[in-house]
């Protein structure tokens, strides 16, 4: 009787998994090790500035190392351009096409100039140099096994969510996060390598930091049902106030620019200087914000110093951004976020619409409407805060604050942040017809210019072409007459070089009206 053949098992996921998990391991332990380091030298230099109010002579001293440490950086920052600022539109150009660069470089001066940025008080997050990290680590391993192409982008965006993992203690967010705002690309390899990293990461960092969550915020009870309606006016604050950190955020460089007697690979000495009379004054601001979120959720002021700390934080996050040193705006965010929420909560009791206890309530739903308005990754918020505060039970108030703030954004006009800093990264590219192969996958949405058209009404980018639609789990050959709908994502081949102009083109086709 004749046998029959059996058919080899694929692996394909299974060494996604593997790969993912190496990635995870490495990342974690880069990003835990950065994380740790930042943490007690904050600590550190919190109780220097104490002693310098009490000893003012030394300020001068201290202000002479600050300037060295910021000229230190900028040089970095000169000969190595793809370390500065958060790093997040790095790897989202990089997984793109639209960005590459030396991954050993950009990791050392990355890693030892946002210690030192970020450790001396400076009003910067490491949550995104940690994604960049994450990112470069899998870059080199890539390197070192010879990966090209698709298992490269793979193995990049699992490290970029091992770094946001190793830096939350937030696996699901960090993979969400790389997912939704990062890749832009939900297939099943992508989402399966970027889990297993961040998962992995994660339980590095636990054993470095334990298992409290990194915003672990006591409240007394959940906020009910007939307060619903003050979400609804505060996700509007926050989608107003949002925008417009949107918008000073990416001009502000712009206002550098206009400071002609310093280098602009020196600007980092202005947020160093100033950086000084606020630890004299407030040390509990200083750094990325979760110190100070923590303690004014457990005894919040009133509402005047309030405003007072959100115009320090909103104005000098802008200024020590904007100066090119290597630092996020994630946490920031948050920490923006969570002023606002105390201040809406306290104009609430005092208002009578609102008792006392649900202010730090509202600290928490406010840093995920704030986000969620600024990145416009709403899921993602939604996800973070739910991590990051160690609890299920705010999921309703969390969304509601999240949808609205969105919806506000929206409405006015506003990009997601890091997409709008990476197009202000890279030029147009032009197409190249030359090299290897490499594919393109572009994911299709509502009200986009490619849907109930047919592939022959397009034009199609030069040097591309579309190889196959995939629909769900299934794909389709593509052919003159075949009809593309909302879902489907486009799998288009190119050359490798060409990637990033392919990227852009059919970005612009998305955008036509239908």
């Amino acid at each position: 009787m004749k046998q029959k053949r059996q058919t080899p098992h694929d692996l394909t996921r299974l060494n996604a998994i593997l790969f993912g998990a190496l990635v995870g391991l490495l990342a974690g332990a880069v990003v835990s090790i950065f994380r740790l380091i930042i943490e007690h030298m904050l600590t550190g230099v919190q109780v220097i500035y104490g002693w310098l109010g009490q000893h003012p002579l030394w300020l001068i001293p201290w202000a002479i190392l600050m300037v060295a440490v910021a000229v230190l950086i900028g040089h970095w920052v000169k000969t190595t351009p793809m370390i500065k600022g958060s790093g997040i539109p790095q790897v989202e150009g990089q997984l793109a096409g639209e960005i590459d660069y030396a991954w050993w470089p950009v990791l050392w001066k990355k890693f030892v100039g946002g210690i030192l940025g970020i450790g001396s008080g400076l009003f910067l997050g490491r949550e995104g140099p940690s994604i960049q990290l994450g990112g470069t680590v899998a870059q080199g391993l890539a390197d070192r096994l010879s990966f090209t192409g698709t298992r490269r982008r793979l193995i990049i965006a699992g490290g970029a969510a091992a770094g946001l993992s190793a830096a939350f203690n937030a696996p699901i967010a960090a993979t969400l996060f790389i997912l939704e705002e990062v890749y832009h690309n939900f297939s099943t390899l992508v989402w399966l390598t970027s889990l297993t990293s961040a998962v992995m990461a994660n339980f590095v960092s636990n054993e470095v930091f334990g298992l409290t969550p990194v915003l672990h915020i006591l409240y007394e009870q959940a906020l009910p049902l007939k307060y619903y309606g003050l979400l609804l006016l505060l996700g509007v604050l926050l989608g107003v106030l949002g925008f417009g950190y949107q918008w000073i955020t990416l001009h502000a460089s712009d206002w550098y620019a206009k400071i002609k007697w310093l280098p602009d690979h020196l600007n980092g000495i202005i947020p160093f200087l100033l950086v000084i009379p606020v630890g004299l004054l407030w040390p509990i601001t200083l750094g990325g914000g979760n110190q100070m979120i923590v303690t004014f959720a457990k005894q919040t002021p009133m509402i005047w110093p309030l405003i007072g700390f959100f115009v320090l934080r909103f104005v000098f996050s802008i200024i020590s951004y904007n100066s090119g040193l290597p630092g996020g705006i994630f946490l920031p965010i948050l920490a923006l976020g969570a002023l606002l929420g105390a201040i809406g909560a306290r104009g609430f009791v005092s208002l009578g619409w609102l008792p006392p206890m649900f202010v730090a309530n509202f600290i928490i739903y406010a840093m995920a409407g704030y986000f969620a308005g600024i990145s416009k990754a709403p899921f993602t918020a939604i996800l973070l805060i739910t991590e990051m505060v160690g609890t299920l039970h705010h999921l309703m108030p969390l969304a509601v604050v999240a949808i609205v703030a969105y919806i506000t954004v929206d409405v006015l006009g506003g990009a997601p942040i890091y997409e709008a800093m990476l197009q202000q990264l890279v030029t147009p590219a032009q197409p190249d017809a030359a090299g290897i192969t490499d594919r393109v996958e572009y994911s299709i949405g509502e009200n986009s210019g490619f849907v109930d058209k047919q592939v022959r009404d397009l034009s199609w980018p030069t040097g591309s072409l579309l190889v196959a639609v995939r629909r769900g789990e299934r794909e389709v050959i593509p052919h003159g007459d075949t009809l593309l709908r909302a879902g489907d994502t486009l799998i288009v081949l190119t050359y490798h070089r060409n990637r990033a102009y392919v990227r852009q083109r059919l970005g612009r086709l998305n955008d036509l009206p239908e």
